[in-house]
């Protein structure tokens, strides 16, 4: 049967499949079109030459659960309280000042997700990598799971068959993980050609353990280093997953689906900084800083959205759950969603309404490399607190001490100068957003004083790890 519908009022003959990529630690600049002159992505490259660039994309979180959650939910943090992976007090207690939120490590069945709303549609849908969010993602409208569970990298041993996956069969011995996801994601797309179909494929990759194919390590080694750039294990898992999405796409040119799916390709956060440096942004995965937040993000649909095209507009993955479910006219129900529609901006060329885009982490996350994160301070990437951007402005909260930072990000975009003490006024109007955004969502704000906390231990433990 052929089905009817409308974008933004153009009748069309059927309703898109749309397939989202999602890959795991993935930097804001580890990839060519982005400015990266070390990895080399050559299908991403075309692919983002085939459709519209974001370049202010935003995680809602800036490690891996929380921003799956956020992006599968359609919701801020305060409303399903995954926050962090679990637990929320993480580093040494001895250098925790409070005591932090209790974290959730699974989304509740209660919510909607972005699954139940494609399947309640007629959607065939598939989720083929790494869930994350549950044991279990078929209870949370996915017809298919391949791989998904909630580990949230493959093991040690894990992108070399036989795999510690569960949820996955292992293929021959030295079958590559990135490789064989795609395969199954290929399966899944002729199998269903006939659509719709909604296939999320969060690959593993480029998740610790750092794991390549040997010719592309070799390759990477004898290139030189670029601008903070230069691990060649990474980059070799890199080029893979872009031969990956290479592989995908093709399969669609081949089936005719093209211009009848709507590819979306992004990260869940920021990039290790020790591993693949972002600059200019400050920092990588785990900080609030642009570094740990920012992510490439690529939206292709032939003929529907235009081509070559960039845009500055800040956006949240959160939009994806409103955009979609307008793009394939899905009744609305379940959560409240955070989002926005950008469906006017992808359709109609319009620029979107300026809004306030917020993050809530109530929690600590311990430092990866102290002189390398370019954190805070050197024992946590995260402490406790909350950030809002609007427009040009970004300000940080702490909730130890009620310390404030305001950056102008036009202007510096790396976040090295405070000008919270420069601009009182611009300081105070946006904390007054952030409590009343704090309020309307119920965002806990811990206050309760660490007892185990030894200010002296702290000063000795950061002399410590700066030597």
């Amino acid at each position: 049967m052929t089905i009817s519908f409308s974008i933004k009022g153009r009748q069309e003959s059927r309703r898109p499949n749309v397939i989202l990529i999602n890959v795991d630690d993935l930097g804001w600049k580890d990839l060519g079109f982005m400015g990266s002159d070390y990895y080399e992505t050559p299908y991403l490259d075309q692919f983002s030459k085939e459709g519209m660039v974001f370049t202010n994309a935003y995680a809602g979180a800036s490690n891996c659960a929380p921003s799956r959650a956020t992006m599968i939910s359609g919701m801020y943090g305060p409303r399903h309280g995954v926050y962090t992976v679990s637990p929320s007090d993480r580093g040494d207690d001895r250098t925790r000042r409070i005591v932090p939120t209790k974290n959730e490590d699974t989304l509740a069945d209660s919510l909607y997700t972005l699954g139940e709303m494609f399947h309640d549609s007629g959607y065939a849908t598939a989720t083929i990598g790494k869930w994350h969010l549950s044991d279990d993602p078929t209870k949370m409208g996915f017809d298919l799971n391949v791989a998904g569970n909630h580990r949230g990298n493959p093991g040690r041993n894990g992108y070399f068959s036989p795999y510690g996956v569960s949820n996955l069969t292992s293929g021959p011995e030295g079958e590559y993980l990135t490789d064989r996801l795609t395969d199954e994601a290929i399966d899944f797309v002729k199998e269903h050609k006939g659509g719709p179909f909604f296939l999320y494929l969060p690959f593993y990759t480029v998740h610790s353990p750092l794991m390549g194919k040997q010719e592309l390590i070799n390759k990477y080694k004898a290139k030189p280093a670029s601008n903070g750039q230069a691990h060649p294990v990474y980059a070799a898992m890199v080029e893979a997953m872009d031969q990956n999405v290479g592989r995908l796409l093709k399969v669609l040119e081949q089936l005719e689906l093209e211009e009848h799916t709507m590819v979306i390709f992004t990260s869940d956060n920021g990039g290790i900084r020790k591993t693949s440096r972002q600059d200019p942004l400050r920092a990588g995965k785990g900080s609030y800083y642009e570094g740990g937040i920012r992510v490439p993000m690529v939206i292709r649909y032939p003929g529907k959205i235009p081509a070559m095209e960039k845009v500055d507009d800040p956006v949240l993955q959160m939009d994806l759950f409103p955009t979609l479910q307008g793009v394939i006219q899905a009744s609305v129900q379940g959560n409240t969603l955070d989002g926005m529609d950008i469906g006017p901006l992808l359709f109609e060329g319009k620029s979107l309404p300026k809004r306030e885009l917020y993050w809530h982490f109530p929690i600590y996350l311990e430092a990866y490399s102290p002189k390398d994160d370019q954190a805070r301070d050197p024992l946590f990437r995260t402490r406790p607190g909350s950030v809002v951007r609007y427009g040009k402005w970004k300000l940080h909260e702490y909730f130890e001490d009620g310390s404030l930072e305001l950056y102008n990000l036009e202007e510096d975009l790396g976040e090295h100068y405070n000008v919270a003490d420069k601009y009182p006024e611009v300081a105070a109007d946006l904390l007054e957003r952030l409590k009343t955004w704090r309020k309307s969502t119920n965002a806990p704000v811990p206050t309760e004083r660490n007892p185990a906390f030894d200010q002296d231990f702290e000063a000795m433990k950061i002399k410590q790890v700066m030597q």
